[in-house]
């Protein structure tokens, strides 16, 4: 099911989201990644290893781009 424009009500947008609690999606990836890592290394699997290492990458950029106004990929 398609929403036309004005469906859905503005309590439920992402516009609303709080520059706090971007942040804490920001330092929660880079602790879950952090512990992905470090489980997957010790684990031997692969897989954990790279997400892990992927979502602190994307966490810390996210949290640079919020906190200095990095852009370093363009409109990302």
């Amino acid at each position: 099911m398609r929403y036309k424009e004005g469906d859905i009500p503005k309590e439920q947008m992402a516009v609303h989201a709080s520059d706090d609690m971007l942040m804490l999606t920001a330092v929660l990836g880079v602790i879950i990644g952090i512990i992905l890592t470090i489980l997957g290394r010790k684990g031997k699997q692969m897989w954990m290893w790279v997400w892990g290492i992927g979502l602190v990458l994307c966490s810390i950029y996210l949290g640079l781009s919020m906190a200095f106004g990095l852009t370093l990929f363009g409109y990302f």
